[in-house]
């Protein structure tokens, strides 16, 4: 690897909860040096100066909940076309879910993923393993300092990953020594609202039926059943993709340092709400369903004042074709890893979040939750996964044309913004930079501190 060291100067500094003009020095694959204000005339020797113009500089993104669809799924997203997709949207780490053809339930799928993802991916990476109900051995099996944890789902699932017993997940919780991150929607309740819903209205329904079907209870019966399940074992869990006011009456403010219960939300349930379903249909289905405003406004408040922990995509690209269909056929999930933090710096400019709170969401916290070693802050020490935004441009409008996914669309097309990434950096190397992406295989397996 080219050990090159580069002098990002002028930059405006997020971090840690603060932003100041400063300067950060990479040297080979690791930040050498962090300061406030211009830096030594002496440290321009040998490096690549790079004037940032005052534009924001702050860590990689870490987005924990990607579906990249690789492998058995790779017509529509794989490894290599997300992770470029990532980059080019400053998320520079990712953490993989489990439900891929064959599904990520064994040692071995974990170790291919693990092989494969190390020639063809842009940006760091981890997965988690599935649960199932006939794995537990493979589960205690894992070496957890090269494994995010065990997903859990609660609901509907592919790869026969779905486990609705409590017995189950406290058995798992009690021999596996691992975070345990669920998709928590209450499946008895699932099938009984989509059967009484086409008793009732017939099989063409329109997608505003989606979120009648994945209702609040739903969510909130499966999310309080994880929760009591978690304390009664004393055991980390991460509930995934929080999509209800409801749910937070589960959850408890602060820092996640010491939580035993910590929560993520998506941007699309900061964004969206059931409103836009007859405009936008089954561009913006996805499982949980985006649920009403009032749901989206307590979401923003508890990510404002700590009751959501982290800010993830469940990036889960599909065909447009496969979107085709009614709120029982289209396939469920978006694309959204390119724009996760575009979307995010816009509804900052609005005035929803400060800048240091979309930092601390997307990349500290995800960090300090699963322990990723020295990464998601800008420290002396850590990898230089750095990402430079300009946070006042010329405004201008996402389209399905400027999508890298591979599936070739966005939920946010029409949307006009007025901040861009300009670089990317991976371990210390330009990924992306102005429009161009660098890197085919830049990324290292991530590890985590257990």
């Amino acid at each position: 690897m080219d050990e090159r060291k580069i002098l990002i100067h002028n930059a405006t500094i997020v971090n840690e909860g603060e932003s100041y003009l400063g300067y950060v020095v990479v040297d080979g694959e690791f930040i050498a040096a962090v300061g406030r204000g211009e830096p030594d005339q002496s440290l321009f020797d040998g490096a690549e100066a790079i004037d940032a113009k005052q534009h924001l500089l702050l860590p990689g993104v870490i987005d924990t909940h990607v579906h990249f669809r690789d492998p058995g799924l790779t017509h529509k997203a794989d490894m290599e076309s997300e992770s470029r997709a990532a980059v080019a949207g400053g998320v520079t780490s990712f953490i993989d879910m489990p439900n891929t053809k064959p599904a990520t339930v064994t040692v071995a799928a974990l170790e291919e993923k693990l092989r494969h993802a190390s020639e063809v991916s842009a940006a760091n990476y981890g997965f988690f393993i599935g649960a199932a109900n006939d794995n537990l051995d493979q589960l205690k099996a894992v070496d957890y300092t090269r494994c995010a944890g065990v997903k859990l789902f609660m609901g509907s699932s592919t790869g026969g990953m779905l486990v609705d017993s409590t017995d189950m997940m406290e058995r798992i919780m009690a021999e596996v020594p691992a975070l345990m991150a669920v998709h928590a929607e209450d499946e008895e309740l699932l099938r009984a609202n989509r059967k009484a819903v086409v008793e009732r209205y017939g099989e063409e329904l329109e997608m505003e039926f989606h979120p009648v079907i994945r209702n609040h209870a739903v969510c909130y019966s499966a999310s309080r059943k994880a929760v009591e399940t978690a304390r009664k074992m004393n055991h980390r869990l991460h509930i995934l993709h929080i999509s209800t006011a409801d749910e937070l009456t589960l959850l408890e403010p602060g820092s996640p340092e010491g939580k035993l219960i910590t929560a993520e939300t998506c941007p699309q349930y900061l964004a969206f709400s059931d409103e836009q379903y007859p405009m936008l249909g089954a561009r913006i289905k996805c499982n949980p369903a985006i649920k009403r405003p009032a749901d989206r406004e307590a979401l923003r408040n508890a990510v404002n004042n700590g009751l959501i922990d982290t800010i993830a995509t469940d990036h889960a690209p599909h065909l447009l074709e496969e979107k085709r269909g009614t709120a029982l056929t289209a396939v469920s999930g978006m694309p959204l890893i390119q724009f996760s933090l575009t979307l995010m710096l816009q509804m900052a400019e609005e005035g929803m979040f400060e800048i240091p709170v979309i930092v601390e969401k997307m990349c500290h916290n995800p960090a300090i939750i699963y322990d990723i070693d020295r990464r998601g802050f800008i420290r002396p020490g850590y990898y230089a996964d750095l990402v430079l935004v300009d946070n006042d441009c010329e405004p201008y409008t996402i389209t399905d044309a400027w999508a890298l996914s591979k599936c070739g669309w966005t939920p946010l097309s029409g949307l006009t913004v007025s901040n861009k990434v300009e670089m990317t950096l991976v371990n210390g190397q330009p990924a992306y930079r102005f429009g161009v992406l660098f890197s085919r295989n830049g990324g290292k397996e991530l590890r985590f501190n257990r």
